[in-house]
């Protein structure tokens, strides 16, 4: 069952859901609006054939941060990571979806591509898939509202939780978008 405006504010209240900041007026009919924060994770244009998602690729993207005044130009067919000015901290009975806002689909922009699904037990900012797929430049700022988040109540409490110790939970607690760490499940020792 998808949360009502009621309800969400009722859960934070009682400190079941966390986010930090929040102004009340974000707080729509069954959803939050998030906003976009001023760190991006940018492709860098390097010469290797392909990508290997067995291994580490900490040379693929770099980190940038932009002037609270001055845009981040997506390009056309372009892809970066960016990340939500929210912390969000779900309890173990509470999952949560983020889409996009339809005003900014409608010019062409994606908040995420697989990645719209936050466990039970999350903790962090959400990192942020963009991508263009208008055929002329978009402008992204700090502070806009770049998306939405619902949140559903599970049928129980999760019994492994994504802050489970040992889980193997790649992002918990991230503050920045972060590269993929997909690797990981290629690791010998993972649990």
């Amino acid at each position: 069952m998808v949360l009502s405006d009621r309800t969400i504010k009722e859960e934070i209240k009682a400190g079941h859901i966390i986010i930090e900041p929040l102004n009340e007026a974000d707080i729509q009919p069954a959803s939050i609006d998030l906003h976009l924060d001023d760190k991006f994770r940018v492709f860098r244009n390097i010469h290797q054939p392909f990508i290997d998602v067995k291994l580490p690729q900490d040379d693929l993207t770099e980190l940038v941060t932009i002037n609270h005044n001055d845009p981040l130009m997506l390009h056309p067919r372009e892809f970066v990571l960016g990340s939500t000015k929210e912390k969000l901290t779900l309890p173990d009975d509470i999952v949560a979806r983020v889409e996009g806002k339809s005003s900014l689909g409608r010019l062409g922009l994606l908040i995420h591509s697989t990645a719209g699904y936050v466990d039970p037990g999350w903790s962090g900012h959400l990192t942020l898939e963009l991508s263009n797929v208008s055929n002329l430049p978009i402008t992204l700022y700090y502070g806009m509202p770049i998306g939405q988040i619902s949140f559903l109540r599970l049928s129980t409490p999760a019994e492994k939780p994504y802050n489970t110790k040992g889980l193997g939970s790649k992002y918990q607690g991230q503050r920045e978008p972060t590269a993929s760490r997909y690797y990981l499940h290629f690791r010998d020792d993972k649990p």
